[in-house]
């Protein structure tokens, strides 16, 4: 991820700062306070660091279906994209208008919007990981969408409380993650997300 951004920020006339990567299990401190493994992995802008889960790619795999290497890069992908909104000021608009008092939860708030625009920027990775690297193998493609279906948030409350409750949505449906993640792929233009 970081090769990749360092290269379209530069592109863009920019300089990218890396995240730090912090690997946990069980549970962690970060500047956005104490996160269980319940939380799974997540960023946080306050200290900028992308905190890993490791129990959480066993339970992708385990629990959710969505096994593979590429599943696993979608979600460090997935982190690193809110970090990326953190550089361009999309983190901090986003807490403005919540500040403001502006929806932020439920399948139109702007958290779900957040986290789409992370999983198009995941996408935008990819797609320029590939053209750098040719590294993707047949079935890796489909690893990271299996993954975005399995952690939408329909397919996550459907299994969890036997409904689904749009008004309480924080990262979008299976489908939503699904498409967001294409944009980026198929275009490679973070402008698109």
């Amino acid at each position: 991820t970081e090769d990749t951004w360092d290269a379209l920020f530069a592109q863009a006339g920019g300089q990218y700062r890396q995240p730090r990567l912090v690997l946990f299990s069980g549970g962690v401190s970060s500047a956005c306070g104490f996160a269980s493994s319940a939380v799974g992995p997540f960023y946080c802008p306050a200290d900028r660091q992308v905190y890993l889960d490791l129990q959480f790619f066993a339970e992708l795999e385990q629990r959710f279906g969505a096994a593979g290497d590429f599943a696993q890069a979608y979600v460090i992908a997935h982190e690193v994209g809110h970090h990326v909104q953190t550089l361009l000021g999309i983190s901090r608009q986003v807490e403005a208008a919540r500040q403001r008092g502006e929806p932020m939860e439920g399948a139109g708030g702007l958290l779900v919007r957040q986290e789409l625009q992370a999983d198009c920027l995941a996408g935008v990775w990819a797609y320029h990981a590939q053209q750098r690297l040719d590294w993707m193998e047949e079935g890796d493609l489909e690893e990271a969408l299996n993954a975005a279906t399995a952690i939408g948030d329909d397919r996550l409350q459907q299994r969890g409380r036997g409904q689904v409750v749009p008004d309480s949505f924080t990262h979008g449906t299976s489908e939503q993650r699904v498409r967001w993640f294409r944009i980026g792929f198929a275009s490679g233009e973070a402008g698109r997300c």
